[in-house]
């Protein structure tokens, strides 16, 4: 797991506890299985009944990118590789770019430079693969969505959690040895919908979602190298706007050869 998630969700839960316990507060008075029960199963199933099959799908894709740290580095392997590539291009053939479809970093590179390479119009590039990168952005941010929706449906449900604690309470008056229990369960309900939202749940969503805003950057970046390419620009000038994406910080490449 990314360790600033990690970090982040240590962080947080422990100034909360460490805050109740400086009070005094105990931590087992806090532990409290049936709100667990109440809140986490009820915002899964208010989750799953808002969300689609391509949703889950979307959400499960996105959070094995978490996992990995692949993606930062990876916009300066591209810059690379469409540096090399326009080398070869201007001093020899586009069509040599042929071998080296196999070994770019992202499969979308290769989606792209077979349009290259074949010849085609580089307006019709440009539409095509534009109308891909937002098709594929929207899609995997509805995967996004399905954690910002978890954190706007967890803190109701923790008050439905409190509203069921308290009808205990109202249930037990005449014995005293059960208000306690209800009174927890209606506290640690809402505890546990507001914490999870704020805490999990929301700044999830938006790493995710910064997840896919990256992938959507990355992809531009492949589409407009290849298209200088194309159109024939000098490396130099490719070099130049690829700095656009990654910074401005120059690579030291290995010059290429038409047979890389």
């Amino acid at each position: 797991m990314d360790m600033k998630i990690l970090l982040g969700l240590v962080i947080g839960f422990a100034g909360i506890l460490a805050g109740y316990v400086v009070d005094d507060g105990h931590i087992g008075a806090i532990i409290q299985g049936s709100a667990a029960i109440i809140v986490f199963g009820g915002t899964l199933g208010a989750v799953l009944i808002g969300s689609t099959d391509q949703d889950i799908q979307a959400a499960k894709s996105l959070f094995k990118k978490i996992n990995s740290r692949s993606y930062e580095k990876l916009p300066e392997k591209i810059y690379r590789e469409i540096y090399e590539c326009s080398v070869i291009a201007r001093k020899d053939s586009i069509l040599l770019l042929e071998k080296k479809l196999d070994t770019f970093s992202h499969p979308f590179m290769s989606s792209v430079m077979k349009f290259v390479i074949d010849g085609v119009d580089p307006k019709v590039i440009k539409q095509v693969f534009e109308e891909e990168i937002r098709n594929e952005e929207e899609k995997m941010l509805s995967g996004a969505r399905l954690f910002l929706d978890a954190g706007g449906f967890a803190p109701t449900i923790g008050i439905l959690g409190a509203v069921l604690g308290l009808i205990h309470v109202m249930s037990n008056l005449t014995d005293t040895s059960k208000l306690g229990a209800g009174i927890a369960v209606a506290f640690v309900a809402t505890l546990y919908g507001v914490g999870s939202a704020n805490l999990i749940f929301i700044p999830l969503a938006n790493k995710l979602k910064r997840i896919v805003h990256r992938e959507s950057k990355t992809k531009e970046m492949i589409l407009q190298g290849c298209l200088s390419i194309v159109q024939g620009y000098n490396p130099y000038i490719i070099e130049e706007q690829m700095k656009s994406f990654v910074g401005s910080k120059k690579i030291k490449y290995q010059q290429p050869s038409a047979n890389a």
